[in-house]
């Protein structure tokens, strides 16, 4: 699955930039778009599920123009989309609610319907409460379903919008672990403000920032930028002794009597002698780029 963005751009009414020339290529397995929530992501996702039209540019997936009728007509045949609120029917139980989605689908064979039902949820681990409403279901519970709904049509593609955001670590962790068997079989594109879940699932992605994509290539690449400007910090517990220059701090971590303060950036002269410099983590890396982004963007 080959996904193809040059010069993307959407502008809402009254002249609001949610993407500004996004140029990207997308092949294959997991791929994570990360960002701070405002920068783009869902408007992106959105016009990749053919759900919002694109102000200018161009956009192709599988070799399909979405400059076209036709294009957008054979993409929606390709993928799944989990949005980031996911509407349900809390009266329904999980089997009806995805018998329904998929006759919305053109599944008409019931029987063949009802198999794909079943083999979906016990992909997502809901076979056991599948006659359970879902307005008893939690958060994750509901997610999975979403995912379900998505997979409905085996896309090529399947898009998730933030799917861990407000979960608890339980059920993030099984939810990355879903996502990744998915990988496996399709291009997943995981769009999140959650470093971790790109850490756990993605070696490739993309970041975003007002509308503008500011790095794009490996986890690996990300950290390499950040190496060197990670530190340890290990300062007495007197709030006077908090490490200085043009920092963030990352983590502060409390040991006996003294503080440790995990910190990105460029020390004060003051602090060099108590630093010890350590590998960068993605987050680390995350922190570094968006710090370098403020600084030298107008």
């Amino acid at each position: 699955m080959k996904i193809e963005m040059k010069e993307l751009n959407k502008v809402y009414h009254g002249g609001i930039h949610a993407l500004e020339r996004v140029n990207l290529s997308i092949s294959g397995g997991m791929y994570g778009l990360l960002g701070p929530n405002g920068a783009g992501k869902t408007t992106l996702m959105r016009i990749l599920a053919g759900i919002l039209r694109p102000s200018s540019g161009n956009l192709s997936i599988e070799g399909y123009d979405y400059n076209t009728e036709k294009g957008r007509v054979e993409v929606k045949r390709l993928l799944g989309y989990l949005p980031q609120e996911m509407g349900v029917y809390p009266d329904l139980n999980a089997r009806e609610f995805l018998d329904y989605v998929a006759i919305l689908k053109g599944l008409d064979d019931r029987r063949a319907r009802q198999r794909r039902v079943d083999e979906l949820l016990e992909v997502v681990s809901l076979t056991a409460v599948a006659r359970r409403k879902l307005k008893t279901f939690s958060g994750g519970m509901k997610r999975r379903v979403g995912i379900a709904q998505a997979l409905l049509n085996d896309p090529q593609l399947l898009i998730v919008d933030e799917p861990t955001a407000g979960l608890d670590p339980e059920e993030r962790i099984r939810f990355r672990n879903l996502l990744s068997d998915l990988g496996e079989e399709r291009t997943v594109l995981l769009s999140t403000h959650i470093v971790e879940d790109i850490a756990q699932t993605c070696r490739n992605l993309a970041i975003l920032k007002n509308g503008r994509v500011i790095f794009q290539g490996t986890t690996i690449d990300l950290i390499g930028q950040a190496r060197g400007k990670v530190w340890i910090v290990t300062t007495s517990g007197d709030r006077a002794n908090r490490p200085a220059g043009t920092i963030t701090v990352v983590s502060t971590m409390h040991v006996d009597t003294s503080v440790q303060y995990r910190v990105v950036g460029e020390l004060a002269p003051s602090d060099e002698s108590e630093a010890v410099s350590t590998e960068p983590s993605l987050e680390d890396s995350y922190v570094w780029l968006m710090r370098e982004r403020r600084t030298y963007e107008p």
